[in-house]
């Protein structure tokens, strides 16, 4: 689930570099600064991420955050085909879970970072959550994930891994 949730904002970030993008101080960069306020996400069963990420119990999941993506891309000279980014969000979440039936309420902050040229890319999240269970419970947990590629047809993966701590 923490590592979909990862994805879908690194999509969003993306999106918004396609659809917004804007001329920047600097030769040949190009720059996108976008914020996000009020934004609300549901995700139901069957999604993965429709799931309590530290037992698999199905649910509902709701997420209302705000956000900014900031990306930079060198369009001519000797960076050309150079880019970086990042995107924070934070915000409120409710997880309606099924069996056993809990709902938690808490916060969480996701962070993605990005740099890229012609030959590799390089990627790395973390993701971070605390809430309260309507029965007394806690649901609190911890994600971070990498991953390195190069920029081949198809591209090659030369590292990657995701971590999950719950506690």
């Amino acid at each position: 689930m923490l590592k979909r949730i990862l994805v879908v904002v690194a999509a969003l970030a993306a999106v918004v570099v396609l659809a917004t993008p804007a001329a920047a101080a600097g030769a040949g960069a190009v720059s996108v600064t976008q914020t996000f306020h009020n934004v609300t996400q549901t995700f139901t069963p069957p999604d993965p991420m429709a799931s309590n990420p530290c037992t698999g119990a199905p649910g509902i999941l709701t997420l209302t955050y705000n956000g900014v993506s900031h990306m930079t891309f060198l369009t001519s000279g000797v960076g050309a085909g150079t880019g970086w980014g990042t995107f924070t969000a934070t915000g409120a979440f409710t997880f309606v879970q099924s069996d056993p039936a809990v709902t938690f309420t808490g916060r969480f902050t996701t962070w993605d970072g990005f740099s890229m040229n012609l030959n590799n890319f390089t990627s790395t999240g973390t993701l971070n959550g605390r809430g309260t269970g309507s029965d007394g419970s806690s649901l609190t947990f911890h994600s971070v994930f990498h991953i390195t590629g190069l920029n081949t047809n198809p591209p090659t993966i030369v590292v990657t891994f995701g971590k999950l701590n719950c506690g």
